[in-house]
This record gives C-alpha cells, structure tokens and sequence, in this order.
C-alpha cells in the first residue's frame, strides 16, 4: 500500500483532550439547564431517509444536505438518462436514498410520529448530537458541528417560549458568556408580506430579509427583485421597517390591515408578560430577524455573542404543524438550540472557561521502583474511589521525564513515594503549580485534595 497523506475533510475538526475537555464542559452546563426545566433526553440516528430530510428547510437548505450513496452497485438502478445527461439532481433520488441529517428539530419530528404511543403530550425533549451540512467552510461555519436542541411539543401555549428565553439565559449566565436574545414572529413577517402586497412571495422575502444584518438593504432589495418582488414592494417594506424600528406600538399600526400581523405582535406581548424585568431586559423584539427555514410558523429566537466575532449561537422558533408532513396533524411544537461548536469558539476567544474546566488527571504518582510502584498502584486505587481523577506513570522513567509529563498534561498535583515514605506510611504531596511539598498521610492527602480541587 502506498502512503496515504493524513487529512480530513475541509469543514470539519479533530479535538484533543483539552479542547474535548472543554466542549463536555459546556455540554455538561447545559445538561443541568435542560433538566432543570424538566426535559429529557433522546437520540436519533446520524442518517435519515431522504423523504424525511428533503422538502423541509427550503431550496437552499436541500442543496446543502449531504447525500449517501445505496449500498453495493448503486449505479445498477440509476436513472440512465439522467446519468446519461449527467443531470446531478434528477440522478440523485436513484442512487441516494439516505441523507446525514441536517439539523435535530425534523428527526425529532419524525421520532414523535413514530413514537407517539410510547410518549406523553406534551413531550419536553433535549437532544445533543452532531448534524451536518454541505456548505461552505468558514469562521464559525463547519460542515460537522453540534447542536443541543431543547424542544416541547404538544402545546401552543406561550409559556413555553419564555420558558426557552428563560433556559438560554440561565445556560449563558452559567458559562458566564453575556448575550443578546433576539425575538421575532412569523406572523408578524407575514403581515409585513401582506400589506406591501408580497403575500405569495412571502419564502423569498424572508429568505431575503434574513440576511440584511450581512449584505445590507441595496442587495436585500436586489435579491427581493430577482425572486419575483417588485422593487416598489421591497423599498415599502425597508420604509415600513425603517419607521416602526422595534416598536410594536408603531408596527400595529402599520401592520392594521393584518389580521396574521396583529396576532404576531399579542404573542410578542404575551410573552413578554410572563418574564421579570431582568428577563426582560436580557430579550429584545428584533423586527428584522428572519430565519429562512421554512417550518417556523410563529414566535423565532436567535441568540448572540456580546463583544465578540462570532454570529449568532443559537436559535430557534415555534413549528405549528411539523409532524403534519409525516401524517400527525395539529401537534405544535417550539424550540431552540444551541451552537455547540460556536459556543466553544467564542468562549475560548473570550478567555472564559474555568481553570477546572479542562482538566484531566489531577493527581499522578511518580514511580521510583517496582516496590514503589506497587504501592503507588495500592494509594491510586484509593484516590480513584474517593473520587479523584488519578494515575501512576507506568514506569521508573527518570523524575525529570516524569514531571515533564505532569506539567504537559496539566496535572496539579503529584505523589511520591520513596522508600523513606514507605516506612513511615506516608507520601510526599507536591503541589505543581507552587511547587510547595508536604509530607502526609493517605486520608490528609484526601482531605488536602478535596478542599484544594473544584
């Protein structure tokens, strides 16, 4: 076999123990925020039926799913005239009937359906797990990331949106990461389509809108143009915008006409009644928040990063009817989810992990001897059941080689044990940091250990 140059696919990662470390960190963080608020967890499988994925998250989300190949000769049932004709698109549903999926929220649909004898409505799930998307690598974007989603189906009731503002804001305060929470409605965007007369061209408006923050109002508009809104449509819609700014007094004037508007802005109120002010004053009605998925239906969220590079970290919205495409009619549902991988980023940019937060091995034992390894081995044991995360260097190496190994893998205390130890019964504690040393017994080290280690 010849060499084979090592690599992996552009858009994705491979992580070592500290960075691992820290992704658990802030897996385990949000752990404890969603079953706080009582949601339990489930898993689905990395791949789904391509019926299930297709048709779901719009034009530009379908060209983004990663396609898997049949089994065995796939070629055997291909399209022959669209392999003929080399027409990618027409092939695909001939040779690929599986897909990697491509966010959480359309698998758990489809578990609901399946599941909905063995569940109780209304269901509060938490899933994290890796998704995937074909789209192009760049700063906070990869083809293979983590999301953690926390979804309640079941319901329409609005105390289950400002129950997810209240999670997102718990779970940032927890890592200690300040955001901003964005708020919108889709009725309210609807009605927005409405009055300027682009109802049936309500996609390609917010597909359009939802990226005013990065390619401002002049390609906004052009976009609107090349999808079949008038520029006259698209210029009242910027004038409407502009005008009402995030007043919902102003846009229920403007939005009087609308009967899906108004309805939009008494769910934004609604939900704002039920939060304290310090709730209230860490959200914000944000009348430009798009999201171009097509499935949300009523209250969108999306969450950022306050002084720092990255994009939005999380989002999310209300789904009126998502089970409806796999035959379980008026089961509503709303969600959020958290970037994972963006989360990480931002933490690491902004310095704002704990010391703890990437720790290992937090005690070895140095061994001098195969008698002193014995008992390194004995006391190890011990520390292990106490609950301390320990190990013995696996040979009489010379001490400098070993210490080395401690400072390398971030390990803040070692335990020695000569043969002077031996014979008194104790060990010789040395903290790495300070470089300070003491001689004690086994359950003082215990004690020293558990008030020195978070």
């Amino acid at each position: 076999m010849g060499k084979v140059n090592a690599s992996i696919p552009k858009g994705t990662r491979d992580f070592g123990p500290q960075e691992v470390y820290k992704r658990q960190y802030i897996i385990r963080t949000l752990r404890e925020v969603f079953e706080r608020f009582g949601f339990q967890p489930i898993e689905t499988p990395a791949m789904e039926q391509l019926s299930t994925l297709t048709g779901k998250y719009g034009d530009e989300g379908d060209k983004l799913l990663f396609r898997i190949l049949n089994s065995g000769d796939f070629l055997r049932k291909a399209d022959a005239q669209a392999l003929a004709e080399k027409d990618s698109q027409a092939l695909s549903p001939s040779i690929s009937e599986k897909g990697l999926r491509y966010d959480l929220t359309i698998p758990f649909a489809r578990y609901v359906v399946m599941n909905q004898h063995a569940i109780t409505l209304p269901f509060r799930r938490y899933q994290i797990q890796p998704v995937w998307r074909a789209d192009r690598p760049q700063k906070g974007r990869y083809r293979e990331f983590y999301q953690c989603d926390v979804d309640i189906v079941g319901t329409g009731s609005l105390l289950c949106e400002a129950e997810l503002i209240q999670i997102y804001q718990q779970a940032f305060s927890a890592l200690q990461l300040p955001v901003n929470i964005l708020i919108n409605n889709r009725k309210i965007l609807e009605g927005l389509a409405e009055v300027i007369g682009a109802k049936d061209q309500f996609n390609a408006l917010v597909v359009a809108l939802d990226k005013l923050d990065k390619i401002g109002w002049e390609k906004v508009i052009e976009e609107m143009e090349r999808n079949g809104i008038d520029r006259s449509k698209a210029e009242q819609l910027q004038q409407i915008i502009e005008n009402s700014g995030n007043d919902l007094s102003a846009l229920r004037e403007a939005l009087a006409g609308s009967a899906a508007g108004l309805k939009g802005i008494d769910e934004i109120e609604t939900i704002f009644s039920y939060l304290n002010d310090d709730e209230k004053a860490g959200a914000s009605f944000t009348l430009t928040l798009a999201r171009g998925l097509d499935y949300y239906t009523g209250t969108i969220f999306e969450v950022k990063a306050k002084d720092a590079q990255m994009g939005s970290i999380g989002g999310g919205g209300r789904y009126d009817d998502l089970t409806g495409v796999f035959g379980l009619k008026e089961v509503s549902g709303v969600g959020v989810s958290f970037g994972l991988d963006r989360i990480y980023d931002v933490l690491e940019e902004k310095g704002l992990y704990p010391e703890t937060a990437a720790q290992g091995t937090q005690v070895l034992f140095v061994n001098f001897d195969s008698e002193g390894e014995a008992a390194a081995f004995g006391y190890c044991r011990e520390l292990r059941a106490a609950g301390f995360r320990a190990e013995v260097y696996p040979e009489s190496a010379k001490m400098k080689k070993q210490m080395k190994y401690a400072d390398a893998n971030q390990i803040p205390f070692v335990i020695l044990i000569g043969s002077e130890e031996r014979q008194q019964g104790v060990v010789t504690l040395k903290d790495m940091a300070t470089g300070d040393q003491s001689t004690l017994s086994l359950s003082a080290v215990i004690q020293h250990l558990q008030e020195h280690l978070a």
